[in-house]
């Protein structure tokens, strides 16, 4: 990092309609993260890219509808080109708590890990309270548990949409290489256990409701096959059986 006490933070929104959302998404933030944030507009149909601009933030519009890896992939090209050394990704749809922003971003400064994820699983009844489907829960912990057991890792969930990384991180993955859809989150982190980056997680509070984005269960049984096949990929990879692009260096 650039200045190891007061590194450059920009949080990023990957936001498809999240107009209702998004103020309340914002109000969380520490004030001292609002002046930075940087939010790519998939080509919502409502009045996202408005309310952003009203909100102060720097909008970027896709021109038409990428994805949700496609928009992820602006967002840290843009905060990598305006020299983020830490690097927050965080959905504007009011689903994780901002207001833990500097404490994730403490991890990273002293050293204890390369990428922060905020966990939505602490208890099995809180986040069902929570509002997460009870399938979404139980598809959740067994993708986890292999998740964890192919890629050496002991995380609480893998899929969250509150992620911090550091520069370094991202300079490495080629993630240009990863899927436009929602399995880009877990070829990331598939990445940065291959590269070898310290991954760790902490608890996050997360709210379910129905202005919140959420896939539906078609798209999450086609997003878990897809993480799966993620898992085969890596460990082909790693036996040297396989090669495949995105565990090639970037």
């Amino acid at each position: 990092m650039s200045q190891s006490n007061n590194p450059k933070t920009i949080i990023v929104m990957p936001a498809y309609n999240a107009a209702s959302t998004l103020e309340a998404t914002f109000r969380d933030i520490p004030q001292e993260f609002q002046k930075d944030i940087i939010l790519v507009d998939d080509c919502s149909r409502d009045n996202t890219a408005q309310m952003a601009e009203k909100l102060g933030l720097t909008v970027i519009r896709h021109e038409k509808n990428g994805g949700y890896g496609a928009n992820q992939k602006t967002c840290y090209d843009a905060a990598l080109k305006k020299g983020a050394d830490i690097i927050v990704m965080l959905h504007p749809d009011y689903q994780y708590d901002g207001r833990l922003i500097p404490y994730f971003i403490g991890f990273l400064q002293t050293g204890v890990c390369d990428l922060m994820l905020g966990s939505r699983i602490r208890t099995r009844a809180e986040t069902i309270q929570s509002g997460m489907p009870v399938y979404k829960y139980i598809s959740n912990r067994l993708l986890t548990i292999t998740e964890n057991m192919i890629l050496g890792q002991n995380l609480g969930d893998f899929h969250s949409g509150f992620r911090v990384y550091k520069r370094c991180v991202l300079e490495k993955i080629p993630y240009h290489k990863n899927s436009d859809d929602f399995v880009f989150d877990s070829q990331m982190l598939a990445q940065a256990a291959y590269f070898g980056f310290k991954i760790a997680d902490a608890p996050v509070p997360c709210r379910y409701f129905d202005e919140a984005s959420s896939i539906n269960f078609s798209r999450s049984t086609r997003y878990g096959l897809l993480t799966l096949y993620t898992m085969l990929k890596f460990v082909l990879q790693k036996l040297k059986l396989a090669k495949f692009n995105i565990f090639k260096s970037a």
